[in-house]
């Protein structure tokens, strides 16, 4: 399963994670089955590229995100795409991934997305 998480930087599982999806500068991407970690840069809109950040996450087939935070359309929006949604995540990538493991991050909804970023 591979799995999204918004980040800061490239140092893979050790980079912070940042506290908002949409205005991340990379994503990192960890593959459950295999342990890979392959950093890509955010060239969605919101960093003068094309597109969304969902849509760019599609086409990597992932099929997780763990955020801190994202609005209520991103969850739509990735949701909308088949990808399972989680807020909450804060600390490094790795630190995320065990807190998702225990089941400490929420499901993302419309009740705890950030809704001043309602875009």
């Amino acid at each position: 399963m591979k799995i999204c998480i918004p980040t800061e930087g490239n140092n893979g599982l050790s980079e912070a994670v940042c506290a908002h999806f949409g205005q991340a500068d990379t994503f990192t991407l960890y593959d459950t089955d295999t342990g890979d970690v392959r950093v890509i840069e955010n060239r969605s809109e919101h960093k003068g590229g094309l597109g969304t950040p969902p849509q760019q996450l599609h086409k990597e087939n992932v099929e997780i995100v763990l955020a801190g935070g994202l609005g209520p359309k991103a969850v739509d929006m990735l949701q909308g795409f088949g990808i399972d949604v989680y807020v909450g995540a804060n600390g490094t990538v790795q630190d995320t991934i065990e807190e998702w493991r225990k089941g400490n991050l929420a499901k993302a909804t419309y009740d705890n997305a950030c809704r001043d970023h309602a875009h």
